[in-house]
């Protein structure tokens, strides 16, 4: 039997989607599928209720790029958001934290600059100064039925209430996002949380330790590789931690390279003066040719090749 597509006849197929599914198909939003935003999340951190009428809700919004930490505070209008403050890791080395710059206590310095900057704005810093004494712990105070998330609440002025907003990042217990979080809560602002997404909460027994999560606040976890990679391999060390030995920093030099930073902080945390921009105008472009002037090159080309040619024959 010689197969051919005449003599051949296609078994009954279900369609799956049919016309009218195509033609009532409407695509996702482009940050959807872009993968950028999640709507779902997004909704319920910006809707307000409407007996608020046009409060904003305030986000804290934490995003990890390659090189830095950024942290703003942002709030919701109908054409966008609106950035009320930021701060970046990429500030820290004026306060004395020139490497090192993603991990989980750059994390911390970050979250507590763009809080102190906040509530400077706001004048709120003097009222709440936050937590200066770091332990790991939650800090909370109740007043009537509200829970607010710091030390004490003014009879005048309530804190200044944020929602942490991680955007698509996975929110596992230890994650750095949750390091800007309590630098932000020990800075002053009120954040809704809890301990149980911090470094040294132990799911299975329910239980808390504060003093791992004030450990990796202060770069212990860094001092610990640092001290074990220079034991075991001390090339890969040398190269790992190149910025680290570059600016003399040892091991044991962490946690009081961290303290000075958070004082800093608190002693000033208005951003830099802007750096006026003054571009190099020497380079210049050429002009384009004209129709005519590129014709009359081309003719030359022409001209010159038969010349060429011609003395080739010759």
């Amino acid at each position: 039997f010689f197969f051919s597509p005449r003599n051949f006849t296609m078994p009954f197929v279900k369609i799956q989607k049919s016309k009218s599914y195509y033609k009532r198909y409407q695509v996702k939003f482009r940050r959807r599928r872009e993968g950028k935003t999640d709507y779902r999340q997004r909704k319920r951190l910006c809707c307000q209720a409407k007996n608020k009428y046009q409060s904003p809700k305030y986000r804290f919004v934490v995003r990890f790029t390659n090189r830095q930490v950024i942290c703003q505070i942002a709030y919701t209008l109908i054409d966008g958001d609106r950035i009320l403050t930021s701060a970046s890791s990429n500030e820290l080395p004026r306060y004395g934290l020139s490497c090192g710059l993603k991990n989980y206590g750059a994390a911390y310095c970050t979250g507590l600059l763009c809080a102190r900057r906040l509530l400077q704005k706001v004048g709120l810093d003097d009222v709440y100064e936050g937590n200066d004494e770091i332990d790991g712990e939650v800090v909370k105070t109740e007043v009537g039925k509200t829970t607010y998330y710091v030390d004490e609440v003014d009879e005048d002025k309530r804190p200044f209430r944020a929602l942490l907003d991680v955007g698509c990042k996975t929110t596992s217990t230890g994650c750095r996002i949750f390091g800007a979080l309590k630098g932000a809560a020990d800075g002053g602002l009120d954040i809704p949380h809890s301990e149980k997404r911090f470094p040294g909460y132990d799911r299975d027994s329910k239980e808390y330790d504060a003093d791992m999560h004030r450990e990796r606040i202060f770069g212990g976890h860094v001092g610990e590789y640092m001290e074990y990679l220079e034991e075991e391999d001390n090339t890969k060390y040398q190269e790992q931690f190149a910025g680290y030995i570059a600016a003399g920093i040892d091991a044991d030099g962490l946690e009081e390279l961290y303290e000075g930073v958070h004082e800093k902080i608190r002693e000033d945390p208005s951003p830099s003066e802007k750096k006026s921009f003054t571009p190099d105008k020497s380079f210049k472009r050429k002009a384009k040719l004209t129709l005519e002037q590129r014709k009359a090159a081309v003719q030359a080309k022409k001209d010159a090749k038969i010349a060429e040619l011609e003395e080739d024959d010759e």
